[in-house]
């Protein structure tokens, strides 16, 4: 009888311990997540007053170009403008000169002709003529 409850007590433990093998696999167990956690710490470098000045120079380079290109845009707006607005002078001095010219043509007064220019002469403001009366 000693042999046959020694049989079934070594058939218990080994049911027992493929039960305790086999418990983690199922459930829970299989959706467990292991996450690893590698921290990554750096020092920054030692920076020198030279390439502290340098980089504020470059800042400061930068800051000036922008300047200068907002400057520049609102200047040729303005140019723009300008020509604009001279096109529109020169074509009403376009008109104004065909008006006088009928209307020279119908009193009888000759056109004047210009003065001969001397290239070697510097260029003089023009001065305005006195009217005959």
């Amino acid at each position: 009888m000693n042999s046959r409850r020694y049989q079934v007590v070594c058939i218990a433990l080994i049911l027992l311990c493929l039960v305790l093998v086999l418990l983690p696999r199922t459930g829970e167990g299989r959706n467990r997540t292991v996450y690893e956690v590698r921290p990554e710490v750096t020092v920054p470098a030692y920076r020198t007053d030279a390439a502290r000045a340098i980089d504020a120079y470059e800042n400061l380079m930068q800051r000036y170009m922008d300047l200068n290109e907002k400057t520049l845009l609102t200047v040729n707006t303005d140019i723009r403008a300008i020509a604009q607005r001279l096109d529109s002078i020169d074509g009403a001095l376009v008109d104004l000169a065909r008006r006088f010219a009928r209307i020279e043509q119908v009193l009888g007064i000759p056109p004047e002709k210009p003065a001969p220019v001397d290239p070697n002469t510097p260029v003089q403001a023009a001065a305005p003529k006195p009217v005959q009366r």
